[in-house]
């Protein structure tokens, strides 16, 4: 199960619809799900791009997160950028941190998520 960064009670799961255009949702412990991102490049297996957004987004707003895999020896090096938080407005998704800080908690994030899929891969 992957942790969701959105509320402390209980984590929630993350999963793809595969193809460009397919959802991201969280599904909650209490079955609950929410669309938080669509797919928009799907190029397995080398790269994947998906818009996110927090719940507290105004609605037009989501930001854009790639990942890379890249074959090193018998590794895959998984690279994660995670852009558009310079237009996240106060309040929404920054906690009162500000720009430093914030991105420090969300590379944690992505660490912590990234650790959770080497779990279960």
């Amino acid at each position: 199960m992957v942790s969701s960064r959105r509320r402390r009670a209980r984590p929630g799961r993350l999963a793809f619809e595969g193809g460009e255009g397919g959802r991201l949702t969280e599904t909650l412990a209490n079955g609950k799900v929410f669309e938080i991102g669509r797919v928009l490049a799907w190029e397995p297996p080398a790269r994947l791009v998906f818009s996110w957004r927090q719940a507290n987004f105004p609605p037009e707003l989501s930001t854009e997160v790639e990942v890379r895999f890249e074959a090193v020896g018998a590794e895959t090096r998984v690279s994660v950028e995670h852009r558009g938080f310079d237009q996240v407005p106060e309040g929404a998704a920054r906690h009162g941190f500000p720009d430093a800080a914030l991105l420090m908690r969300l590379a944690e994030w992505w660490r912590v998520l990234l650790g959770s899929l080497k779990d279960v891969a």
